[in-house]
């Protein structure tokens, strides 16, 4: 994994499954698969000056063009101080 995505924050009593530096679209980002407190989802992550154009519809429906959104899937957002922009979806208790 390249440099790009190294201070994404991770909360203390987040375990990050599986984590691949990919391409959405026209967009580098992070996919991570997590769990915590008896929740399993997963996230895009982007640099959020690389979307900075985008409101967070728009950013919502590239997400959502992933195959791997599920079609009834609620998605949260959150944007970082540390410059990320943060899309989990396919929520799972566990």
């Amino acid at each position: 994994m390249s440099d790009r995505f190294d201070a994404v924050p991770v909360d203390a009593d987040t375990k990050i499954m599986t984590q691949v530096e990919t391409k959405l679209g026209q967009y580098q980002i992070l996919y991570q698969k997590w769990g915590w407190d008896g929740i399993v989802a997963e996230s895009i992550i982007f640099v959020s000056k690389d979307i900075s154009k985008l409101n967070d519809h728009e950013i919502e429906q590239e997400v959502r063009s992933s195959p791997m959104v599920k079609k009834d899937s609620k998605t949260t957002m959150s944007k970082t101080d540390s410059g990320f922009t943060l899309v989990n979806f396919n929520f799972e208790s566990i």
